[in-house]
């Protein structure tokens, strides 16, 4: 129990700085974004051509800005995707140690740790879109550039008078997988009471909607992509993965919570 535990909060450092490195991406591309509109990137052509011409007197300093938060970008990228595998790798030996504890201690265990890639999952960024177009003479300018998490995604659909679909993006990608998982460890720990039977039954009655809450992200990540046509450029953050995730060890606590109390009776 003691080693699980202490999986389970390593992994929880591993998705927090994956965090905290998919936030400074994210900080540093809107930076580069800012730097991109068609005052800024026409200034910054100016400014090209004059070091073209004065034989390598004058050096465009913008550019030398922009090499660097691009650097800085590519290093928090990276960082967000080595923390995130780590913490994915932390997962799968957790979710290993159904060969060699009890089905009791692996539900809740389970159920914690799918509590925590869902937190991450709900909180990193899950999306980033950018809006661009290649002017002539100006070079490629951004027209909008958009990082949503999948919390943020609802927000955004709230505000922008989709009520419908936020509602069912929170109910099914938010309210019932954290409802689902604290019951699953609930059973865990009261598996001998009758309401642990009552639990389980209500899930494997909904079971068939298991897959609704991919379905649902599937349709946000479409409808974010969706607005800008063939000028948008849509790139997968680390939150997806998370979310994925959970998907993925909620449906194994699931099964696990089903053997162990047929196994009570």
């Amino acid at each position: 129990m003691l080693i699980l535990s202490l999986m389970v909060i390593i992994m929880g450092y591993f998705g927090l700085q994956a965090y905290s490195q998919a936030k400074k991406y994210e900080q540093s591309t809107q930076k580069l974004i800012m730097d991109k509109d068609v005052s800024k990137q026409a200034e910054y052509q100016a400014k090209e051509w004059v070091e073209k011409f004065s034989l390598g007197y004058y050096a465009n300093e913008k550019r030398l800005v922009r090499e660097e938060i691009i650097k800085a970008q590519k290093v928090h990228c990276s960082e967000a995707k080595r923390y995130t595998l780590y913490a994915m790798c932390i997962l799968i030996v957790i979710m290993m140690s159904f060969f060699v504890i009890g089905l009791r201690l692996f539900t809740f265990f389970g159920g914690l740790s799918a509590l925590v890639v869902l937190y991450f999952g709900l909180f990193t960024p899950l999306l980033t879109v950018t809006i661009h177009k290649e002017l002539e003479y100006i070079g490629d300018v951004v027209l909008s550039f958009e990082s949503k998490s999948l919390l943020g995604s609802v927000v955004k659909l709230w505000e922008g008078g989709d009520i419908i679909v936020a509602l069912v993006i929170l109910l099914f990608s938010v309210l019932i997988p954290l409802i689902k998982t604290l019951s699953l460890m609930f059973v865990a720990v009261v598996m001998e009471s009758r309401f642990a039977h009552g639990i389980v039954k209500f899930f494997k009655l909904i079971g068939k909607w298991s897959m609704l809450d991919v379905f649902v992200v599937a349709v946000l990540l479409v409808y974010l992509t969706g607005n800008g046509s063939d000028v948008s450029h849509a790139e997968v953050q680390v939150g997806l993965y998370f979310f994925l995730a959970y998907v993925i060890v909620s449906m194994l606590v699931s099964l696990s919570a089903d053997k162990m109390l047929e196994k009570v009776n």
